[in-house]
This record gives structure tokens, sequence and C-alpha cells, in this order.
């Protein structure tokens, strides 16, 4: 559900530095669904997953940074949010992003590109859920709540950010690192996921 014909193809033709660029930016806008749920829930050591993120940003520019993946991935294992014991929607999203960050890491230490792919995936089936649980679309058939779905205002936007940041990461390579950290210090500025969480106080 993401964009026009050769959307995942051209992902899939990206080197592995790029796909973990592209995966790491739509974590980056996926964030705040987590951070929202760690206010509302007082989770301990929400820092951490911040932390991490920054750690894949740095990776992505600087070969002095060696990511312990075991040691991430059980930092991540053990904030992942229970649906069991917190009964209200954020549940979801938030453990969508902390999905995300652990299927790059995964990926990353198991050489398994594929995976990265499906943060585009994620992200987008992220929106998908949250336009039918907020909406409650009574639809007859599937086909009919596909494109209720697909031609939402949240959905299109999600689309258009994705097919924007795919032309810039064909651009971009290890070397150019000022547009690297501009474009986090551009996602992390403008606080807003993929489905519409800002923890801005204005």
């Amino acid at each position: 559900m993401t964009a026009k014909q050769g959307f995942f193809s051209r992902i899939k033709a990206l080197d592995l530095w790029q796909k973990t660029l592209f995966a790491t930016a739509l974590a980056e806008r996926m964030l705040p669904n987590y951070l929202l749920f760690a206010e509302l829930t007082e989770a301990e050591e929400a820092d951490k997953v911040v932390t991490q993120l920054d750690m894949l940003w740095q990776s992505l520019y600087s070969k002095d940074i060696r990511l312990n993946y075991e040691r991430m991935l059980n930092q991540l294992e053990e904030r992942m949010p229970d649906p069991q014991v917190h009964e209200f929607y954020g549940v979801y999203p938030a453990s969508d992003a902390l999905m995300a960050i652990s299927t790059i890491l995964t990926a990353l230490q198991q050489k398994v590109e594929a995976d990265l792919v499906n943060i585009s995936k994620l992200s987008s089936s992220t929106v998908a859920a949250f336009i039918e649980a907020t909406e409650q679309p009574e639809f007859e058939d599937d086909d009919a709540l596909d494109e209720f779905v697909f031609s939402h205002p949240l959905m299109q936007e999600e689309r258009g950010l994705q097919s924007e940041l795919l032309t810039l990461v064909e651009t971009l390579s290890r070397k150019d690192v000022d547009a690297i950290k501009g474009l986090r210090k551009e996602l992390r500025e403008e606080g807003v996921s993929n489905i519409g969480v800002s923890l801005s106080e204005e």
C-alpha cells in the first residue's frame, strides 16, 4: 500500500547501506509512537530506545561506531509493550516502532538485506491499522475497505513521504555526512510520527 508500481523494486535495488538508511529514517518517523506510549505509561528508560536509534544513525556515516547487536536487541525486548498489560490502542503503534528498530538490528546482524525492505511495509501497516481503528469504517468487502484506507489523507501522506525519502536515499552514499545528519535532524525536530503523533506541547 505504499506507492506506485516499482516502488519495492527500487528499494530492493538499493545497496545494503542505502537500505539501512531508508529503514532507519522510517524508524525515526515511527519513534514518537513509542515515546508517547512510554510517557503515558511512565515506562522506565525509554531514552535508551532513542540512544539506540542515534547509534544506528551514527553507524551510517561513521565507521568507528560498532553496534552491540545482542545487547541492543535485549534492551528492545525488555521495553516491548505488552498488549495484555496495556489495554489501549497506543500499545500497537508503540510496538511497531520498536519492532522496526529490532528488525533493522537483526537484519544487520544476520546480514539479511531483504528484512530491511519490510520496514517500509511495517510503517504502512501501522498507518493502515490506525486508520481502521480510528475511523471504524464498515464495508461489505475487503476491496472497498482497502480503497478507503488507501485514499485516506494519512496514507497518502505516508506514501508521499516514503516516495520522497526513497528518491533522496537513491542519491546518497556514506560520504554524504551532512545530508545524513540533516535528514536525521529534520525528522527528529519535526517530531511527527507516521500516524500524526507529536510530542510537541504546542
